[in-house]
């Protein structure tokens, strides 16, 4: 089956069919319930860097080729010592001892995905920043994941990635012992799927003409008792809306007394005692006070400002369309002659009603979803005419279905959390624990770039002090970080890394298929406590 040709989840869901699904739907079935056909695809078009091949590393892409990357490539000039033959799943144990570390794990790894395509490169990552052809290579993968990167390095590398806006996500990731952190650094992340879980607008004080229409018709004094108790909630509080507008000047309720009356009103309406479609009415009449035209988080990405300036910044060339999109649904609510809010949804929740009027129901909220989705191509195409020609259907579509769930993220460079010395107070005292693991592991990256053997606690007490300024009261929470820390700095734990692998591959195909909303900052994961944590 094509991409073209597969289905989304509506129609899995719903189509009846008796011919079998094929391999790669049965292999990838229950991902695919999770980011459908697009999701899939973005991620079989995928190329991951991963630097290091160590135990951490393999075990995030184990959970990266599993759900089915197109291809990765493994850059470690490192050989295998006992230690990693005693940790990592990935190696052939004593076998390996002595030979290239990416070359062994890459066969094991592709065993679990045979359509993933993957390949060991044995080369030192600061011999590929030396020169153009190597900068041009590390910049051409979809994404970047490093585990354990000494700090010049990292630093090198994470320049040369932000200096371009359309280069690649990089995600940090630093591990000792059963603490851990990792970062994702981007300029710009726009996501239109975030599957969340907040419903949309059903536009029940600006119903559009047919819903009116159905609302306005009905007799609930002489309606038959079975009917009666099966009117959609919906419809319920479209015509008391109505009629309470037409006693009130125009006016929803406002006061709480209002609110109190207008409830009542929609309880007086039951003829039975037992109808339940009523008191569903009563307990979503907020709704009529409480929607707001526009989302307020929608609304402040009308506002939104460009990217702040550097070198190269522009609105990235890959955000474009979703740039000009957002433009287009900004005027889409100003329009003089439009609702005055987003495009409706067709997705409606669960509801009391029998199955007849609640299909009418949705048969309503659809047919008017495609002609406000119409009404938005129209307005895309005469706004940005070339963009509109070059776009993809189903991004403009999906665009406008989830418009009332958009997120555009900001990201930062990889260290520039620690350089700001007001933040990192204001972190402390917001959130001492995360912040002080934290800062415990930007100490021991500090003290391994110079010497290893200087890993002390009072080593990585002076250079967190140094980190946050002389003055600032560290919090106790500190001393079980450094603790743990100078007790395993360079440890690689199998436990540590399968559950680091999870979360890193979590968000990393987050970033892949741009959907769901990925983390913004540093995540820090403490086993000793079983917690983790976000900041920065």
């Amino acid at each position: 089956m094509s991409h073209k040709e597969s289905q989304n989840i509506e129609q899995a869901t719903t189509t009846v069919t008796t011919s079998q699904p094929d391999d790669k739907t049965r292999r990838y079935d229950r991902q695919l319930r999770i980011w459908a056909a697009s999701g899939q695809a973005a991620l079989e078009s995928s190329r991951v860097l991963v630097l290091s091949s160590s135990a951490t590393s393999t075990s995030i892409l184990k959970n990266l080729v599993l759900p089915g990357i197109g291809h990765f490539s493994i850059l470690d000039a490192t050989v295998t010592t006992p230690a990693d033959a005693g940790n990592n799943f990935f190696l052939h144990a004593r076998e390996s001892i002595g030979k290239p570390r990416a070359q062994e794990a890459v066969p094991l790894l592709r065993e679990l995905n045979e359509s993933v395509q993957g390949e060991a490169v044995f080369k030192d990552v600061k011999e590929l920043l030396g020169t153009e052809q190597g900068r041009d290579w590390l910049t051409g993968f979809s994404i970047v994941i490093a585990h354990n990167l000494d700090k010049p390095t990292l630093e090198e590398l994470s320049t040369l990635l932000w200096s371009n806006p359309n280069g690649p996500p990089l995600v940090a990731v630093r591990s000792a012992g059963f603490l851990a952190e990792f970062h994702i650094q981007y300029h710009e992340h726009c996501v239109s799927q975030t599957h969340s879980d907040t419903a949309p607008s059903l536009r029940i004080t600006r119903p559009f003409p047919a819903l009116l229409e159905w609302a306005r018709s009905l007799d609930l004094q002489d309606m038959d008792p079975t009917n009666h108790g099966h009117i959609p909630f919906v419809v319920i509080l479209v015509k008391l809306v109505d009629e309470w507008r037409q006693s009130h000047d125009g006016n929803l309720p406002k006061t709480a007394a209002e609110k109190k009356e207008f409830k009542s009103k929609i309880l007086a309406l039951k003829i039975k005692p037992d109808e339940e479609n009523f008191d569903e009415a009563e307990a979503q009449a907020w709704r009529v006070w409480s929607e707001p035209a526009v989302p307020s988080d929608v609304q402040a990405l009308f506002a939104l400002p460009p990217l702040p300036s550097t070198s190269n910044a522009h609105t990235p060339e890959k955000h474009a369309t979703f740039h000009a999109l957002l433009d287009t649904l900004a005027e889409f609510t100003k329009d003089p002659s439009g609702p005055g809010t987003l495009p409706l949804s067709a997705t409606l929740p669960d509801m009391k009603s029998d199955t007849e009027s609640y299909v009418r129901l949705q048969n309503l909220y659809r047919q008017w979803a495609e002609v406000e989705k119409n009404k938005f191509k129209e307005l895309f195409k005469a706004k940005h005419p070339q963009l509109a020609d070059s776009a993809n259907p189903e991004e403009v579509d999906t665009f406008v279905k989830n418009s009332h769930h958009l997120r555009v993220l900001r990201g930062k460079q990889w260290g520039a959390f620690d350089k700001d010395r007001e933040a990192v107070a204001n972190s402390l005292m917001m959130a001492p624990r995360e912040t002080a693991t934290h800062l415990g592991l930007s100490a021991l990256t500090n003290l391994l770039s110079s010497d290893a053997s200087k890993v002390t606690e009072d080593a990585l007490r002076s250079e967190v002090q140094s980190i946050v300024g002389e003055g600032v009261d560290l919090p106790e929470e500190l001393d079980a970080a450094i603790g743990e820390i100078a007790r395993a700095p360079t440890a690689d734990l199998p436990n540590m890394a399968a559950f680091l692998g999870g979360l890193v591959a979590q968000e990393a195909i987050k970033m892949i298929t741009e959907q769901y909303v990925p983390l913004n900052g540093y995540c820090v994961v403490d086993l000793v406590d079983s917690w983790t944590g976000v900041i920065g």
